[in-house]
This record gives C-alpha cells, sequence and structure tokens, in this order.
C-alpha cells in the first residue's frame, strides 16, 4: 500500500489479490479516517472522516433521510439549527422512487435534494429483510417486491452497486442480508455465508467500475452473524479484507436483547482495527450512543429521533417527555431550557402539547427537530469529554437522567 500527495489530496492506492476470481487491478478512494484523541478508560475515541462533500466529526450522528428528505426538517435547519454533518439516503426506497433514470439525469442525490454534505447511504439489505413475506433470497441475490405497487424486483451485488453509484452517496454499504435477533445459529450460518459471498462479488464489482459525478466513493463492509460470538468473530475477519477506511456493524437492535447489541460491540473492538471507522446501523437512543461510543463505535443512524418525535417523545439531558401528557397543559415554560435549537427557546411545553393534541402536523416538526438537534449535542458533547480525559465520568453522570421519564 502506497499514497500519493496530489495538490494536498491524499489518495490510497491498494493492490488486491486476496481472491483468486479477482481481476489484478489498483483502485482509488479519498474518504480518510483519523483518530485525534482516545479517552483512558474506555474504548471511545475522536476522528475525523474526510470526503470530497467535507469533513465529519467523530464520533457522529447521521440524520435518517430514507427517500431524499429527513421527515419534516429542512435542509437549511439540518444545517445551521441541528448542525448535521451527514444524512443518509435508502437504495431500497430510491431505486424504487424516484428511480434511478430520475436520480442520475439530476447528477445524483446530492443535487436532487440539494444537500451539499456527505451522504450514506445503506444497500437496501435490511428494508428487503423487513419483507419477508415478499421476498426471496439465492445466491445470485434477492427478488422482492415493490411495497409500493407489488412489481418484482432483484438487487445482486453487482446490480446493488451500479445503483448506489447512480445514487452518488460519498460512503456505500455492501449488500448483506440482515437476519433476525432470534436467528437459529444454524440460520445465522447460512446467512453469513450469503453475506460473505455477496461481499467478494460487491467489493470486485466496485472495484471494477467508477464514480459518475466527478468525486469519490468509498464503501464498508459490513460485519453480520446475529447474536453469536464465533460468526461475528469470523464475519469481522472476513469482511475486514475488503475494508478501505470504514466497516459496518449490522444486524443489531433488530429483536435482541440490548446487553448482547453492546457484547457484540465489546467483541469486535479489539478485533476491528483502531484505524477504521466503525458503523453501528440502526441504533438507537441517547443512551445507546453513549454506550456504543464507549465501546469504540463512530458512527450512528437512526430514525428513532424523528419517527418518535412524530408520536410526541421528546429526547432531552432532563430525561424523556410525552408531550401529549395533561401535566404539560398549563406548563408555559421553554421546550428544553438546556436544548441547541432555536425551537427549544421558542416554543413552550403547554403550545407544543395544544399541537399535538389538535393534530397539528406542526408538532412533529417542532419534536424532529428538536430531537435531532439534541442527537447532535450528545456526540457533540461526548467528542468534548472524550477530548477532555472524562469521557465515563460524564457519561456515568449523565446515563440515569437522560433515560429517566418526566
Amino acid at each position: 500500500m502506497c499514497c500519493i500527495v496530489c495538490h494536498g489530496v491524499y489518495f490510497i492506492i491498494h493492490r488486491m489479490q486476496k481472491y483468486e476470481n479477482l481481476p489484478d487491478y489498483c483502485y482509488l478512494w479519498y474518504m480518510k479516517f483519523q483518530i485525534e484523541h482516545k479517552d483512558k478508560s474506555s474504548a471511545a475515541r475522536t476522528g475525523l472522516i474526510t470526503t470530497d462533500h467535507g469533513i465529519i466529526h467523530t464520533p457522529i450522528f447521521m440524520p435518517v433521510g430514507t427517500v431524499g428528505a429527513v421527515k419534516g426538517v429542512y435542509h437549511r435547519d439540518l444545517k445551521s439549527d441541528i448542525k448535521a454533518e451527514i444524512i443518509l439516503g435508502n437504495t431500497y426506497h430510491l431505486y424504487l422512487r424516484p428511480g434511478l433514470d430520475i436520480l442520475k439525469a439530476a447528477g445524483g442525490l446530492h443535487k436532487f435534494e440539494s444537500w451539499d454534505r456527505p451522504i450514506l447511504t445503506d444497500s437496501g439489505g435490511f428494508q428487503v429483510f423487513s419483507l419477508t413475506s415478499i421476498r426471496k433470497l439465492t445466491e445470485k441475490g434477492c427478488t422482492f417486491q415493490s411495497h409500493i405497487d407489488g412489481s418484482r424486483h432483484e438487487f445482486t451485488p453487482e446490480n446493488n452497486v451500479d445503483t448506489q453509484r447512480i445514487i452518488g452517496a460519498d460512503i456505500m454499504m455492501a449488500l448483506d442480508e440482515c437476519c433476525p435477533g432470534d436467528a437459529t445459529h444454524e440460520y445465522a450460518r447460512k446467512s453469513l455465508d450469503l453475506t460473505k459471498d455477496w461481499l467478494e462479488r460487491y467489493s470486485k464489482h466496485f472495484h471494477e467500475t467508477q464514480p459518475l459525478y466527478g468525486y469519490d466513493q468509498t464503501f464498508f463492509p459490513i460485519i453480520q452473524g446475529c447474536v453469536y460470538p464465533d460468526l461475528r468473530t469470523e464475519a469481522a475477519e472476513h469482511a475486514l479484507q475488503f475494508a478501505q477506511s470504514g466497516i459496518a456493524i449490522g444486524g443489531l437492535a433488530v429483536g435482541e436483547p440490548t446487553e448482547k447489541m453492546y457484547e457484540i460491540l465489546e467483541l469486535l473492538n479489539p478485533i476491528i482495527p483502531q484505524d477504521k471507522a466503525r458503523y453501528l446501523m440502526g441504533v438507537g437512543t441517547p443512551a445507546n450512543l453513549l454506550e456504543g461510543i464507549s465501546r469504540g463505535v463512530d458512527m450512528f443512524d437512526c430514525v428513532m429521533p424523528t419517527r418518535n418525535g412524530r408520536n410526541g417523545m421528546l429526547f432531552t439531558w432532563n430525561g424523556i417527555m410525552n408531550m401529549r401528557n395533561a401535566k404539560w397543559e398549563s406548563d408555559f415554560s421553554e421546550l428544553d431550557p438546556c436544548g441547541t435549537s432555536f425551537v427549544d427557546h421558542t416554543y413552550s411545553k403547554a403550545y407544543l402539547r395544544h399541537l399535538f393534541i389538535a393534530g397539528e402536523l406542526f408538532a412533529g416538526m417542532i419534536a424532529s427537530e428538536h430531537n435531532l438537534a439534541f442527537y447532535l449535542d450528545v456526540v457533540r458533547q461526548a467528542r468534548a469529554h472524550i477530548e477532555l480525559g472524562d469521557f465515563k465520568e460524564w457519561k456515568d453522570l449523565v446515563m440515569p437522567k437522560i433515560t429517566s421519564r418526566l
């Protein structure tokens, strides 16, 4: 492996000849992960991810924009108020609607949704996993029916690469199968074998293709294996052969006990090299974020801040609020005195409760904005305390509060 400096930008060239069915080729990628600080009492660390669309400070939370929008939130507010550094899109949903022809004609998802910061796309594997009754898995790939109109489609590792090239995310996810959290060892074994085979084909095709829009893309392999330590270890060792600057941990928070998730993170932490960014997919609560950070996780995403927000749940440093409760009916104090969003100091608890009871769409918008700003504040505060050297003490202090009910 060697590095070339070109106009101040680092490009890494890597020759890969691990598998006989892979051609002798070189490839370039731009994304770079650099650790800045490490906590002395845990596996927490801060770092920088460099992409062509900007720098991401880790640990980071990534708002979910499944179909090209974070529900109920303006992009202006994502940047200036919530201070999101990267958002997600979903390959399954974007493939079905608006479709690849529209996205390609627009010049990719960045231009289509007017977002000039980094984007990460899931492969759509989790969404296909959730369509159990209308999908079929084979060695070739996954055949599924659209949840929109019932039409039949197929994802293979190769066309999934092509689809994510057209979407144009800075960070792509390899196609995998996400098995249920309560799967038997036998099922998880077969699922992992499929994921490993798909990863080899995905990596091969990724390196045989080029980005379409003049900026670089990278991809993360995904570690599966359900709750079984032997399978998780095997999955990690295999996936790391294809990992460039980062790797994802999938198949958690899908029905298994929370403690099992933490055990898997503790198992994987010493296996994954320090110079790889770790992305815990689909997790979770603010408490999950802090526990994940303490176990070496750098990146998180979850729909919880917006989905729960639309249903009246607010996360705060002082605890969790259900804004439909009658106790807020005549509470005219600020929504959240400790909050960082403008909504926290503009609207009262009584006003937001009124909007929820009245069924106003504006209620969900306010709650989503608050929750996303809070999640970004959680990882921002975590970074600050890792740098100060007191992350573990701070985490232990705030955990009882952020998990309590107000």
